[in-house]
């Protein structure tokens, strides 16, 4: 999608993803490593709101979503501020603004990085913390190779940067170092957690068991920071800060 960041979306079937015990989890797996209370938070590439309305529980929210129809299904049981635009929107909020950023999922679909970052380091206090959500290559082969079954898909994906989303089109892999490159060393990574490292590769059914949800939370707790798992993690939340 290049710099028009939501673009041809299958908004149906990313809402029933998100609203999916995986999708609830997935969330639960982010939230716990941000720790917030009082702060000034930017969530840019905000979808439906979930997020965002959750950090505006005890939080000073400003959400930025490109995609209009998305916003048709926001979640907004908390107060906060939600604009409608991409980048260009960044240029007009004040410098060294905001307490955290939050970008989750929307790197992937950007060709313009270099100048998200070089915005994001301009609206970080100095103290301030960036939190990444990404899509990590090797979780996504072994979801090909063993949950998918697909494997020619994942022999094709050892070789190629480029995966396929059901809801969103071409993913555009990059690796976590990338991070750094792209914001030209101005930030430097103090955390990496593994998140989806089991539940992508267990199938649905048990998914729906009623305790599903906090049996695997607990395990994928326990296991986000050990290298062995969390390398082949289907995404990884980077922790940033001002090198």
């Amino acid at each position: 999608m290049g710099e028009q960041m939501g673009e041809n979306i299958n908004i149906q079937g990313y809402l029933e993803n998100v609203n999916a015990p995986w999708g609830q989890l997935f969330y639960l797996l982010v939230w716990h490593n941000i720790e917030c209370e009082g702060k000034r938070i930017l969530d840019f590439g905000s979808g439906f709101g979930i997020t965002a309305d959750h950090f505006a529980r005890n939080n000073e929210v400003t959400a930025i979503e490109p995609n209009e129809d998305m916003l048709n299904y926001r979640i907004c049981t908390n107060k906060y501020n939600q604009i409608v635009g991409g980048i260009e929107q960044l240029y007009s909020l004040p410098n060294q603004s905001y307490d955290m950023i939050l970008c989750h999922n929307v790197l992937e679909y950007l060709d313009n990085r270099a100048e998200l970052l070089s915005q994001f380091k301009r609206l970080l206090k100095p103290d301030g913390i960036l939190s990444i959500v990404k899509h990590n290559k090797a979780g996504k082969i072994m979801q090909k190779a063993v949950f998918d079954y697909k494997i020619d898909e994942a022999m094709d994906l050892i070789n190629d940067d480029k995966a396929k989303s059901a809801n969103f089109g071409t993913i555009n892999l990059y690796s976590n170092e990338d991070l750094i490159k792209y914001s030209f060393g101005a930030f430097r990574i103090v955390k990496v957690y593994g998140v989806r490292m089991f539940f992508a590769l267990q199938s649905n059914e048990f998914k729906m068991e009623p305790d599903w949800i906090f049996k695997m939370y607990k395990l994928e707790a326990a296991a986000e920071e050990i290298p062995e798992f969390r390398d082949i993690a289907f995404f990884h939340h980077i922790i940033l800060k001002h090198s």
